[in-house]
């Protein structure tokens, strides 16, 4: 996996004082993107351990709310598979939250089947908050928080497992 850049002390994709990983590839091709260069999966530098532990080192201060993953896309497999591992380190540090955007909605994510769909199951159980669905230019709204366009939702990801609409055994066992 590749990452196109690395954003320290980021206010503008999530709440509080964030780190922001963008990580390379995507096969949305949404119309106006506001990263197209992060469309190319080659895009940017290897994902590697080295960056792993400056980002780990970044989140670290008090004032650091947590780590928004963004791109590309997150959840497109092969970056499902480039941050698994991570993101089992991340979910170790306390006081910590993850936001992630995807163009994906969840019920597409929650609908992958096999390998894909477990990988992308555990990859969301470490999300707090999910941003989902594509952008679309034509419902671009400048006074939306955290989000491009009106059909986009910010998810609570811990509180719809808690209020059953989705349940643990969606997240990790669903094959």
């Amino acid at each position: 996996m590749n990452y196109a850049t690395i954003k320290n002390c980021d206010i503008a994709n999530g709440v509080g004082v964030r780190i922001s990983l963008f990580v390379s590839g995507c096969t949305h091709r949404c119309k106006n993107c506001f990263n197209k260069e992060a469309w190319d999966f080659s895009y940017g530098a290897p994902f590697d351990e080295n960056i792993e532990n400056q980002i780990l080192e970044m989140l670290a201060p008090s004032y650091i709310k947590g780590l928004s993953l963004l791109g590309g896309e997150p959840f497109e497999p092969s970056n499902v598979d480039g941050l698994l591992p991570f993101m089992r380190k991340v979910i170790t540090l306390k006081n910590k939250d993850v936001w992630a955007y995807s163009g994906y909605t969840l019920e597409q994510l929650l609908a992958r089947e096999g390998d894909e769909g477990k990988k992308t199951r555990e990859l969301l159980s470490y999300i707090d908050i999910l941003v989902d669905g594509p952008f679309i230019e034509e419902k671009k709204s400048l006074r939306l928080k955290f989000r491009g366009s009106s059909n986009q939702r910010i998810i609570d990801v811990k509180k719809t497992l808690e209020s059953g609409e989705i349940t643990l055994a969606d997240i990790h066992d669903r094959t």
